[in-house]
């Protein structure tokens, strides 16, 4: 039988009596430890990495997946915007999935959710209001607001999914209003899935930790823990979001002139701050970048941004002010390519320019992988003569996720049987497993995986079950960019592209010397006589694979493309061999019939598009084209 308990939870905002279910293995299920009831838990991203973070919870036939989020791509992923996890697992279990949830608005939580839905379908979406706010937003510009349902839901609600899963949403403390714990409850247990915290005894928005609900969890019985590794090196606490009020505040005092800041645009209390600030100086805002623009709206609409109408003026407007009285608040924390600051650093951005005297406030760390992007961009504006503060000694930022002591209070709260560190890299999830051994969590039922690794978790044990199709997925401005696609790219960086257009007639004869254009390659050998040894290549294995008959197909047709295919191959292998490089080697074939002269040479009326070989002017480009389409 399934005993019930049932209690009554009261909460600053709401009183709700929730009935759980206290289940237990059947005789049946303990005679055979094999057929033990247990969830699966499968990480997709989030592990080994910052961002990303993915995570499925599985029973039976059911699953629930809690967050969606992206990555930041790495200096080689030349073009990418997006990092997506390999979706592969959910979308052939596309039939068990019953719900998404979102523990927060952050994009490294909610940024992927729009690229899912175009391949997996989530019937119901959960979150807090602010992120499915900004949710609302992503969904209805990709076109997909009717492909899923969005529910808010408030502190300690609980929402029944499916017929296994009840998620019960607590109420935590991190660097965007509107986060969320979540309280999993189970066929086998309660599990604690904590998000991004940090314990801040004085938060911004005056919406507090709900360490009450954790303890009172953790007195019934935690079976399992997922926490947040990302500051498990660091010791002591991480220090409120309100520390950060004095650096700004003298950023503020001592700026003779304009005032930029540039920060995380979901981070909503420290705009707070800085709007507050803006008040108290006496200056107005100039909001630039659109991320920024979009959170501040839902954010004031919400009720987590509280400042008048008047603060904020358009850009045009600002020049009319006094230097003084401006704050230009804007994108770009991590030097991304496109964002506001960045083009303000490079002197593209059409109505900002940095001038001598300005003050500009980096109120962010980098994000590992961002840091050479960071730097570069403080440079380029001080050498333009703005004045920068930055860096942990300036005290205008500070983490949102929790340190040592953080971690040692969510695991003393929630006291769990099982702990898996996540949200962290490798040497980060280590030192977080330490930190749960010493305070009295077993070794032994601790467990550290990659992404794509899965969790059997029963009543009694916990363990490695079978690895999951796991990776990523790379997103430019087109689309997807698949995996040749990037080695194409990462080999045209750092050896450049030689590109060859020959021209044959039927009988595999070529009519002119093929024309050869040599972009960002290093050449050890004089081009003359590369164009000679490319020629007798191309000349050989043609004549070569037609004379062995291995081609013919059908009659007298000939596999042209094949022939293309294999003079690609060996022109690849020659050239590696005689430059010392590997530059990509594209191979256009054109084919003509029946225009060849007496001499086996093309008429020049022919050929009108592909006489003229003058490097750079854009008519190889037309040729390339021309040549390609007929093949």
């Amino acid at each position: 039988m399934k005993d019930k308990k049932v209690y009554t939870i009261k909460g600053r905002r709401t009183r709700k009596t929730i009935t759980t279910e206290n289940i237990a293995p059947t005789p049946a299920e303990k005679s055979n430890s094999n057929n033990q009831p247990h969830v699966k838990i499968v990480p997709l991203g989030g592990l080994h990495e910052i961002g990303k973070n993915t995570c499925i919870y599985e029973y039976e036939d059911e699953m629930i997946l809690v967050d969606a989020g992206i990555g930041f791509p790495t200096d080689g992923m030349h073009g990418i915007n997006v990092v997506l996890p390999d979706m592969t697992y959910l979308k052939e279990n596309n039939h068990k999935i019953k719900a998404m949830i979102a523990t927060h608005g952050h994009e490294d939580h909610i940024g992927g959710i729009p690229y899912h839905l175009k391949q997996v379908d989530f019937p119901l979406i959960y979150g807090p209001r602010l992120a499915m706010s900004l949710l609302s937003d992503k969904l209805e510009e990709a076109g997909l607001s009717e492909k899923t349902k969005i529910h808010t839901v408030s502190p300690r609600e609980v929402v029944k999914i499916g017929k296994h899963f009840r998620v019960e949403f607590i109420r935590n403390t991190h660097s965007i209003a509107d986060s969320f714990t979540l309280a999993i409850h189970t066929p086998i247990g309660v599990l604690i899935h904590t998000g991004d915290y940090k314990v801040d005894h004085t938060p911004v928005d005056g919406e507090y930790f709900d360490f009450h609900r954790l303890a009172q969890l953790g007195e019934e019985g935690v079976l399992c823990l997922l926490s947040d590794s990302t500051n498990s090196e660091v010791p002591g606490f991480t220090p409120s979001e309100m520390s950060v009020y004095p650096g700004l505040d003298r950023a503020f005092t001592q700026a003779q002139g304009r005032l930029m800041v540039t920060t995380f645009a979901t981070s909503v209390h420290r705009i707070n701050i800085i709007l507050a600030l803006a008040m108290k100086h006496n200056r107005k805002v100039g909001v630039v970048g659109r991320s920024m623009l979009n959170v501040i709206a839902h954010a004031r609409k919400l009720g987590y941004i509280k400042c008048p109408d008047h603060i904020f003026v358009p850009l045009r407007t600002l020049r009319s002010l006094p230097d003084d009285q401006i704050l230009i608040l804007c994108t770009g924390s991590q030097g991304e390519k496109f964002a506001a600051m960045t083009r303000i650093s490079r002197g593209e951005h059409p109505h900002i320019k940095v001038r001598e005297g300005d003050t500009i406030v980096f109120s962010a760390n980098p994000i590992p992988g961002n840091t050479i992007a960071v730097v570069n961009t403080i440079d380029r504006l001080m050498m333009q003569g703005a004045k920068l503060i930055y860096g942990k000694q300036a005290g205008v930022h500070v983490s949102g996720h929790g340190c040592q002591e953080d971690q040692k209070l969510m695991l003393a709260l929630t006291k769990p049987k099982f702990f898996v560190p996540v949200h962290g890299e490798h040497r980060m999830l280590v030192k977080h497993s330490e930190t749960a051994q010493s305070v009295g969590v077993p070794k032994e039922n601790i467990v550290i995986i990659n992404n794509g690794d899965s969790i059997e978790l029963t009543v009694d044990s916990i363990a490695k079950g079978e690895k999951v199709p796991s990776g990523i997925q790379l997103v430019d401005t087109a689309g997807v960019v698949h995996e040749h696609v990037m080695e194409e790219r990462q080999q045209l960086a750092e050896d450049g592209v030689i590109t060859i257009a020959a021209v044959i007639d039927s009988k595999g004869n070529l009519l002119v010397e093929p024309q050869v254009n040599l972009r960002g390659v290093v050449c050890t050998m004089e081009v003359p006589s590369l164009e000679r040894l490319i020629t007798r290549t191309v000349d050989r294995t043609i004549s070569d694979r037609i004379k062995s008959n291995l081609l013919l197909s059908e009659g007298d047709n000939i596999n042209w493309n094949s022939i293309r295919i294999e003079v690609e191959t060996n022109l690849s292998r020659v050239i590696q061999r005689e430059i010392n490089s590997e530059p990509l080697v594209i191979f256009i074939l054109q084919v003509q019939e029946g225009i060849t002269n007496n001499n086996g040479q093309i008429n020049n009326e022919s050929l009108s598009d592909s006489d003229d070989n003058d490097e750079g002017d854009g008519k190889f480009t037309r040729r390339r084209r021309k040549a390609t389409a007929n093949v």
